[in-house]
């Protein structure tokens, strides 16, 4: 039989030719040669101090673990498996006659004493010879659309393959063009690039979760519609009972497969990068993320004297009788701004004067405020201070010794939510002083200031 001889065809191919029976979770090997599991874990343990082995069939050299599971092949034997059992003649379960009659209502193999059974009675039934080629070529048919359906599913794949490296140039292009414009520039613009990096790194990760996404996503849809054509080639290949075995569900699984439209991706770049649209004076591109900000007087330490309009601090002698609140500092002399910063780019001024110590930046919003209050990043703190004896320091851990030409008057804050970049600037010389290493924020920030004695601060108002 020519269903026979289509077994033994399929047999060679999925026969392990080191056990020489059909294989049992096949694995491929990088040469392309196909063995049983069990067997190539075999010959890795006899001979378990090699660290290279080789492939029965061909020689090539492996390494213990480099294969890859082949579950098209695995699928194969399955097939064929149910191709032997069916090879046999299916006789009637209930009357144990030939069924040699297709019932055309039911859709199901029957025997002659079922057609006259009250079950089939007034169906339409006819011998299986007789409709045998009208629903292979059926099967035929939904096996021809399944292929159309692959190949279109195969060069969607390829095309969201070149939009990945399409997108990785373009990414690429677009870094090497940030870094060149930004080279010649002075530390503060060196710090503007390194932010656009950044948020650049960023979009990229994003816009490439999203294509391998949908590449994933058909080549899974791509091993489905093998599944389906293996089916349907095991179907059109085998016996006549075999053929209409199940016949109407497996066109009806056939059909019922579709295939999505792609997702458009749009491979524009939304990060902002081209530093010649930019005015490069360093005051100006800074003051362009200038926000206002006041003091939290439910913050203030007792010793703290906030001025009406909450834009001054000094430092009192006495502790004056104020309400207990937990969100008052009580250790050291601190105050916070009202304002809150959750994600964009933001920044604010902050006049120190003649002041001889004082601590500014941005801490989160549940830092400690009591007596186990410690002024770090890793516990919320991103500040620098000029200190009565150390001089100017960043409270890194351990702090960071900041060598400034000349002293700040007025002190700039500039805070990039999204890029976890925190740099201060003198905005007396627009000189840049120090950025604390990338962070990576997950609360609510806002304005912190330390006031020491005889060092009153002031913030500049601001209006757009």
């Amino acid at each position: 039989m020519a269903s026979a001889i289509t077994i033994e065809k399929l047999k060679e191919i999925a026969t392990c030719t080191m056990c020489s029976g059909l294989m049992q979770h096949p694995v491929n090997i990088h040469c392309g040669h196909s063995y049983c599991l069990l067997c190539i874990l075999t010959v890795v343990k006899e001979k378990p101090w090699f660290k290279r082995f080789q492939c029965p069939h061909c020689g090539f050299t492996f390494e213990e673990g480099h294969w890859v599971y082949n579950n098209s092949l695995e699928r194969l034997v399955e097939l064929i498996q149910e191709m032997e059992k069916t090879e046999q003649e299916l006789l009637c379960e209930t009357h144990g006659e030939r069924l040699q009659l297709f019932c055309e209502d039911d859709g199901q193999l029957i025997c002659w004493r079922c057609e006259r059974g009250p079950q089939h009675q007034g169906h339409a039934t006819a011998l299986v010879e007789d409709v045998c080629q009208g629903y292979k070529e059926k099967l035929e048919k939904a096996g021809r659309n399944l292929n159309l359906l692959q190949e279109e599913c195969m060069n969607q794949k390829v095309f969201i393959t070149t939009q990945i490296t399409k997108w990785k140039d373009k990414i690429e292009i677009w870094r090497q063009k940030i870094k060149s414009d930004f080279k010649n520039l002075h530390t503060f613009l060196q710090e503007e690039e390194k932010l656009y990096l950044w948020r650049l790194e960023k979009e990229e990760e994003q816009m490439l979760r999203r294509l391998r996404e949908s590449e994933a996503n058909l080549q899974q849809k791509s091993e489905e519609l093998k599944s389906h054509i293996l089916e349907m080639e095991a179907k059109c290949q085998g016996s006549a009972q075999y053929l209409l075995q199940d016949v109407k569900g497996t066109l009806s699984r056939a059909c019922a497969v579709k295939l999505e439209a792609p997702e458009v991706f749009s491979l524009e770049i939304q990060t902002a990068g081209d530093v010649a649209d930019l005015n490069l004076d360093v005051k100006t591109m800074l003051r362009r993320h200038q926000v206002g900000v006041t003091l939290d007087p439910n913050t203030a330490h007792p010793s703290l004297t906030l001025s009406n309009d909450r834009r001054q601090v000094f430092c009192a002698h006495s502790q004056r009788n104020l309400e207990s609140s937990s969100s008052r500092f009580t250790a050291f002399p601190c105050v916070l701004g009202c304002e809150s910063f959750r994600s964009g780019r933001y920044f604010f001024e902050v006049d120190v004067g003649e002041g001889t110590a004082w601590d500014v930046g941005v801490c989160m919003e549940n830092v400690e405020r009591g007596p186990n209050m410690k002024q770090a990043p890793e516990l919320g703190f991103w500040a620098i201070r000029r200190g009565t004896q150390n001089g100017y320091v960043a409270l890194t851990s351990p702090h960071t010794a900041l060598k400034l030409r000349e002293r700040p008057l007025v002190v700039g804050v500039a805070l990039d939510y999204e890029a976890g970049a925190v740099s201060f600037y003198n905005m007396t010389s627009g000189s840049h002083i120090f950025t604390f290493p990338k962070a990576s924020f997950s609360d609510t920030l806002r304005p912190y200031f330390h006031v020491y004695q005889h060092s009153p601060l002031c913030l500049p108002p601001y209006s757009k």
